[in-house]
């Protein structure tokens, strides 16, 4: 992975994460947010969630994005960097405001179909239209500070906020001198694409211009029609690496000729936000360090459980000397792992036996 030579040797990093920010409100209280009273006041955004995860393993990252000249935008900006994270190339907007959206968190559905078993749901509100973040435009980010990492970072979501971001986004991935190895989470979110039909062919058009491609297979057959990892793979062959998230299923990586299955630990699930950002985290954090394919997809899936068994949206990660050892476990270890609440604090990471089951 080459690094931009358009910026000096100092100022590159790991991993640039580019995309919007939110400040997120979380219920005070369990219920719907028609009888929410208070919330209690977060951030999300796929590209800041996976920033502060891949800093937390140690990695040098970088988040450029936009944020309004506000209150919220200041919080925003505050949190990021208190994970870590240089934010010292995002800008503020004095026109527009920092989107923000509200959820619940640790609801119930009545059954999921298999066996009867409640499994949480998130009931999500964006408020997000004209925010800071969609004015991003080629003419607004400079190609030279996004490209300013070994990574760059990208998601499907930065697309569908407007035709600037999106054009920024044609322009990021373009093949020329000094461009990093890119990054891609399709994020497929149909309600940002109503207005525009055309958006799942936006998507695979960005897909294919990319080096790792990162897509869950319930997003693929959602916005592609395509049923089965191999389906995806056969769809889009031009990214070197392409790794599709199969749920509690695992995740396949596709790395040229080879595909590699990974299953997913058994997790008690708190909420659900936030836990593809985190396994893109994982898996960019063990391709950095060279780690073959089974390893990166292990600690894709322990990242994605640390968000998964917290309410908010960012979730501490083990250690990354706990991670190693748990993504090291033989097949039968692996496979007894199940990972609840609290599993990566100290006092529970030091003996695996704690979460076999």
């Amino acid at each position: 992975m080459a690094g931009g030579d358009v910026v000096a040797e100092r100022d590159v990093v790991d991993v640039v994460c580019l995309g919007e920010s939110l400040v997120a409100f979380r219920p005070s209280t369990a219920g719907p947010l028609a009888g929410v009273p208070s919330f209690t006041r977060g951030i999300g955004g796929a590209e800041s969630n996976t920033a502060c995860a891949l800093a937390a393993w140690g990695h040098r990252v970088r988040w450029i994005g936009r944020v309004g000249a506000d209150g919220f935008g200041t919080h925003l900006l505050r949190t990021i960097a208190s994970h870590g994270v240089d934010t010292s190339l995002a800008q503020r907007d004095p026109d527009r405001p920092t989107g923000v959206y509200f959820r619940t968190a640790g609801e119930r559905a009545p059954t999921d179909g298999r066996d009867g078993v409640p499994t949480p749901y998130a009931e999500v509100a964006y408020y997000r239209a004209g925010s800071a973040a969609s004015a991003m435009a080629p003419d607004v980010i400079a190609r030279e500070a996004a490209w300013s990492g070994r990574v760059l970072h990208l998601s499907g979501i930065t697309a569908a906020l407007s035709a600037g971001c999106l054009a920024l986004l044609r322009r990021l991935t373009e093949h020329a001198p000094g461009r990093p190895l890119v990054s891609f989470d399709v994020n497929y979110r149909a309600q940002l694409w109503r207005n525009a039909p055309k958006g799942p062919d936006v998507l695979a058009e960005l897909a294919r211009r990319c080096d790792l491609v990162l897509v869950g297979e319930d997003e693929a057959e959602a916005a592609w029609g395509l049923r089965g990892a191999d389906a995806v793979r056969d769809a889009l062959p031009e990214p070197a690496v392409l790794v599709v998230k199969r749920g509690a299923e695992g995740a396949v990586a596709y790395t040229g000729g080879e595909a590699v299955a990974v299953r997913a630990p058994a997790v008690d699930v708190v909420a659900p936000v936030g836990a593809g950002d985190a396994f893109a985290a994982g898996f960019l954090s063990a391709t950095l360090r060279g780690l073959p394919p089974a390893a990166r997809l292990r600690h894709g899936h322990l990242a994605a459980a640390a968000a998964l068994t917290v309410a908010g949206d960012l979730g501490a990660p083990p250690t990354r000397a706990y991670a190693d050892a748990l993504a090291g476990l033989d097949a039968g270890a692996w496979g007894r792992l199940r990972l609840g609440p609290g599993w990566t604090e100290p006092a529970h990471g030091g003996e695996h036996g704690e979460h076999t089951a």
